[in-house]
């Protein structure tokens, strides 16, 4: 039951930068960030961020899972997983328990896959 809840508010969107927008800072928010303009800073969350697939973000991402359609220049520290989508590019390291990366993935860093109960 509480595995179903927290599936459904994975898909509701907290807050979005909207293709053509830019924004610099932190973002500390509960639920799913999704970006599809352009984003330097912070992000942490208990939730999900998804970068579309227009979305550019300059960042270290603290978040349960990690959806990547667009490009990431940073770090991603994933609590649950990380998504890599075949238009995801992504310049820095990743630390999460999971890993999926479809076909046409541009990658360029380290990746370390930790128990569940490593990630910080």
């Amino acid at each position: 039951m509480a595995r179903a809840i927290k599936q459904i508010e994975d898909n509701i969107v907290n807050s979005i930068i909207g293709e053509g927008s830019e924004f610099k800072g932190e973002f500390n928010i509960n639920g799913l960030l999704r970006i599809d303009g352009k984003f330097k800073g912070t992000i942490q969350t208990d939730g999900k961020v998804l970068i579309g697939k227009s979305g550019e973000a300059v960042t270290d991402i603290k978040a349960r899972v990690v959806v990547v359609g667009g490009y990431v220049k940073g770090n991603i520290f994933a609590g649950e997983r990380v998504i890599m989508l075949s238009t995801g590019k992504v310049t820095g390291n990743i630390i999460t328990p999971s890993l999926i990366m479809e076909d046409g993935v541009i990658f360029e860093g380290n990746c370390i896959i930790n128990k569940k109960e490593e990630i910080a």
